[in-house]
């Protein structure tokens, strides 16, 4: 009787023993996102530039407090992103608004890893520009401008509506990428 009492609180205890849960933290994640497909429309209005830009976004006048005529945004809604297009006429202040653009971009420096520089030259449409890809943590991962040196000036910065990591926004930045690098192929000046 001793023995078998003894071995039913054995069990007892094994089993109470057995049920404790080693639970060990799961490393943080990020939700998968579903890109769209690629296709494109043209923007072509009353503005004196065109260009071709994602169907999957949307184009919404710029109605920000400074915002100047001609401004616009290119807002990726599923993405929570947008890129700022600001125009400017050329009127003795090229070298200026060249300068502009290159300090707005190197602001990131402080959060930045890298600014990489990317030439454009499209001779036919006579669209000269500069891609400023900033890689890292800093707040606008691209921005460029485009001009004919002569009468017109764009400007544009992508930005997300979260705040800057790498790591997740990563996947989003190469995606958008590839349309913001389009946008800047078919920039079309109309006179």
């Amino acid at each position: 009787m001793r023995l078998m009492v003894l071995s039913v609180l054995v069990i007892i205890v094994m089993g109470f023993g057995a049920c404790k849960q080693h639970h060990t933290p799961k490393p943080r994640g990020y939700f998968r996102i579903n890109f769209p497909e690629k296709e494109y429309a043209i923007f072509n209005g009353t503005y004196p530039y065109q260009f071709e830009y994602p169907k999957y976004a949307s184009i919404v006048a710029d109605t920000s407090e400074n915002a100047e005529k001609y401004w616009l945004n290119v807002r990726f809604k599923d993405l929570n992103g947008q890129i700022h297009i600001s125009y400017k006429s050329i009127d003795n202040n090229f070298n200026q608004l060249m300068e502009d653009s290159r300090k707005l971009a190197y602001k990131h420096t402080i959060k930045a890893d890298a600014i990489n520089e990317r030439m454009f030259y499209d001779e036919t449409n006579q669209v000269t520009g500069v891609l400023y890809e900033i890689k890292g943590n800093a707040a606008s991962p691209m921005q460029f401008f485009a001009t004919d040196s002569l009468n017109h000036f764009i400007r544009g910065s992508l930005y997300f509506n979260a705040i800057p990591n790498q790591d997740s926004l990563a996947p989003v930045i190469n995606f958008v990428h590839q349309d913001v690098i389009r946008l800047m192929e078919t920039i079309r000046w109309n006179n």
